[in-house]
């Protein structure tokens, strides 16, 4: 009978690469892009929440503000609508008042004066938004931009190996090539998603500025 001792395999320590050593391995060009969109990452979220609470008071208005102006147009008491809107101070109250202030004119008057002051208030909502959009486009390319360095780090370094190729050899070019990748995608998802959350907002508070100066034309339009 033979028996066959069979020795136990060595416990296989399983390697873990925290995203600080995954950053350094990259290299100097890969620690350059990814600070670039770290810092492009920032930007992204110091213009959407400054934006979003801009948006957000821009359209926080008395529900009753429509009704106290019809009234005071109504009676004659321009002057009581005129503090109702200064009270108010939102870019609704700012073109009632704009539209206020033209008061016996021309109804073509008062709706270009109202016009003119909403692609004003409208140029404010949008303000920096745009970047976003830039953001969005340019971040996935400046990650492509590290995939390129990381291909060329690692061809370099297989035309200095000779004949004798080794994975670690490759090992700076490759991390500099994914991590890059993958922060530009990442940084132009999120960039992507806010730009266009911002724009349906914006586009909602532009909707509500329409429509409250066509009510405040009509007003006026009515028969004494």
């Amino acid at each position: 009978m033979i028996l066959s001792l069979q020795q136990p395999s060595p416990l296989q320590t399983q390697k873990t690469l925290s995203l600080i050593e995954l950053i350094e391995n990259g290299g100097l060009g890969g620690q350059i892009i990814i600070g670039l969109l770290c810092t492009l990452l920032l930007t992204i979220v110091y213009i959407y929440f400054e934006r979003i609470f801009t948006i957000r008071s821009a359209v926080k208005m008395t529900p009753t503000f429509m009704s106290q102006i019809r009234s005071f147009v109504i009676q004659g008491k321009v002057e009581e609508a005129q503090k109702l809107c200064l009270k108010e101070n939102v870019p609704v109250s700012r073109l009632v008042s704009k539209g206020l202030s033209r008061i016996g004119r021309p109804l073509e008057d008062i709706n270009t004066a109202i016009e003119n002051a909403g692609r004003l208030e409208v140029y404010q909502l949008e303000k920096n938004i745009s970047i976003l959009a830039t953001i969005a486009g340019a971040a996935p390319m400046l990650g492509f931009l590290g995939t390129v360095i990381g291909m060329i780090i690692s061809i370099f370094e297989i035309s200095n190996a000779g004949g004798n190729i080794d994975m670690q050899l490759l090992a700076d070019g490759l991390y500099t090539a994914m991590t890059t990748t993958v922060a530009g995608l990442i940084v132009g998802i999120i960039g992507y998603v806010s730009y266009n959350h911002l724009v349906v907002k914006t586009n909602n508070a532009v909707y509500l500025m329409e429509s409250t100066s066509l009510e405040f034309l009509d007003l006026l339009n009515e028969p004494a």
